[in-house]
């Protein structure tokens, strides 16, 4: 004898729908935009600046320029040799700063390098 049973609606409930072709989870999609369009390194860059202006202070940082990080070494483009000897005078107290009010970025060394900041 066949049963007659009806489906219940917890039944129901405990289905997932099947996705239709070609589409992606929207948190695929974002992270694949926020690479497209570089926003990943912006944010991070942005986030270097803001730590290094804390650290330094105003009125070092607008001669100052944050590069990349590599190897746990910030890299500072300087705009003068005066600068960069009392910066470099500074280092250890600067890197405690950073460390301080941005450890997630690891820093463990500052490179300074003289340049054109802008």
């Amino acid at each position: 004898m066949a049963s007659t049973m009806k489906p219940t609606a917890a039944a129901g409930r405990n289905r997932r729908k099947p996705t239709a072709r070609g589409l992606q989870p929207i948190g695929n999609v974002v992270s694949e935009l926020m690479t497209r369009h570089g926003i990943g390194r912006q944010l991070a860059a942005r986030q270097r600046e803001e730590a290094w202006q804390q650290a330094v202070g105003q009125r070092w940082a607008a001669h100052t320029r944050c590069g990349s990080i590599y190897r746990r070494r910030l890299e500072v483009i300087v705009a003068s040799s005066t600068l960069m000897q009392e910066l470099t005078f500074q280092k250890q107290e600067i890197l405690q700063r950073l460390r301080e009010n941005a450890p997630e970025l690891l820093i463990e060394d500052i490179r300074f390098k003289l340049g054109a900041v802008s």
